[in-house]
């Protein structure tokens, strides 16, 4: 261990360093590539590059990340999966170009997500899986944009109905958290499935026809559900003594 007992220095990221780890993605973006080096401090030399429109610090030993990433104004695309981060800083909200942030597999509790990640307006998706939420920030209900939403391997009991009332919303993952019923995240689930054209008849209204084939697809739905409830479900999870046990041990592979 360092002097100190801050731990070990880490990769000195350099101004040049930086530069030849920029990348052209296939849609013509800049993409500043600095995962998996061993970094353990923000490297500020790379704030000069702020004109990049994706960044990707992942898999490093990353413990904080300052307010001057708000720098990046331009940046569409954040990664800082798989390190040690427990705060969020409240300057990520003035970064409004953001679409897609991963912040999973870290050390961030409830507390350390800022009340400012409500101005992410134009956000996509958010990855906070793999942490130590036990709730989840009310702020997210404010993102109408989002699509997709990451919660799994937390410590969530609930998840509150702002985040149902998503308008965009189609993927969420709360796989994998200690919910008091094992099909609450199913209900939840089922509750953002949405339909576009719902029409209600009685069946006198019906002619012979259109009513067999209520009746028909009925029956089939009913069989369907009888066969779901006599057949046992495999315990898929049978050898976990916690919910994020599993997810825990592998965290250190993902880094």
């Amino acid at each position: 261990m360092a002097k100190g007992g801050k731990g070990p220095k880490g990769k000195k990221i350099t101004l040049n360093v930086a530069k030849n780890c920029i990348k052209i993605t296939f849609d013509g973006r800049k993409r500043l590539d600095l995962s998996k080096m061993g970094i353990t401090t923000f490297p500020k030399c790379i704030l000069r590059l702020n004109d990049v429109d994706e960044l990707d610090l992942s898999r490093n030993l990353i413990r904080k990340i300052p307010d001057s990433i708000s720098k990046f104004q331009n940046l569409r695309w954040l990664d800082l999966h798989s390190n040690y981060i427990d705060k969020l800083p409240e300057s990520i909200g003035q970064m409004t170009s953001l679409l897609y942030l991963n912040v999973s597999n870290n050390r961030l509790t409830s507390n350390g997500l800022p009340v400012e990640l409500n101005q992410l307006k134009n956000i996509r998706t958010v990855n906070l899986g793999l942490n130590h939420l036990d709730s989840v920030p009310t702020t997210l209900g404010a993102l109408k944009e989002l699509h997709e939403v990451g919660l799994h391997d937390n410590l969530l009991n609930t998840i509150p109905t702002s985040i149902s009332k998503l308008p965009k919303l189609k993927k969420l993952n709360t796989k994998r958290n200690p919910f008091p019923k094992p099909d609450e995240s199913e209900t939840f689930i089922d509750s953002i499935r949405r339909l576009e054209n719902l029409y209600l008849v009685e069946e006198k209204d019906l002619c012979a026809a259109c009513l067999r084939k209520c009746q028909n697809a009925r029956d089939k739905l009913n069989r369907i559900k009888t066969m779901a409830m006599t057949t046992p479900r495999k315990a898929i999870f049978s050898n976990l003594i916690l919910p994020n046990s599993t997810a825990k041990e592998s965290q250190e592979d993902w880094r």
